[in-house]
């Protein structure tokens, strides 16, 4: 039951920095794993758990000033490429990316989709873009056409 619990808080490690970073999974995984055996080493040699728990707290507050400290700003179309470029492994991946920020802005959103065709395609959408389709195949209302009508439908 204990093994269970544990591996349920490392998926969500995984799935929270994969949410807020987009990377970094296997990294936040094997942190997780480090502290669990660890802590759990310490604390059966006598350690106080609270006091380890504290000492956590504060080396993730010093480990966050340094790296605050020591971060870049990136700005330019160069610099996103080359920072692309380097997380990808790939320097024409970099560039494509540099180019979709640069027209997007700031507050653009960057979708990455798997095409049956072969190479590296930019695709700009302007305005809105909402996904299509049905969340459930519950909502479909013509089951022959496969479709969902809704007749004056509240919209939030």
């Amino acid at each position: 039951p204990y093994e269970k619990i544990g591996a349920e808080l490392v998926k969500e490690v995984a799935k929270k920095t994969d949410d807020v970073a987009g990377d970094g999974t296997t990294t936040a995984t094997v942190l997780a794993q480090a502290l669990v055996k660890e802590g759990l080493r310490n604390v059966a040699a006598g350690a106080n758990p609270l006091a380890r728990k504290r000492g956590i707290e504060n080396g993730v507050e010093k480990v966050t000033e340094s790296l605050l400290k020591s971060a870049k700003d990136v700005e330019t179309k160069e610099q996103i490429a080359a920072t692309a470029a380097i997380s990808a492994g790939d320097q024409s991946i970099g560039d494509l990316i540099a180019e979709a920020m640069d027209k997007v802005g700031t507050e653009g959103v960057i979708t990455v989709e798997e095409s049956n065709t072969f190479g590296l395609q930019l695709e700009l959408t302007e305005g809105m873009r909402f996904d299509k389709g049905y969340i459930s195949g519950y909502f479909v209302t013509d089951a022959e056409r496969q479709e969902a009508v809704l007749e004056d439908p509240y919209i939030l």
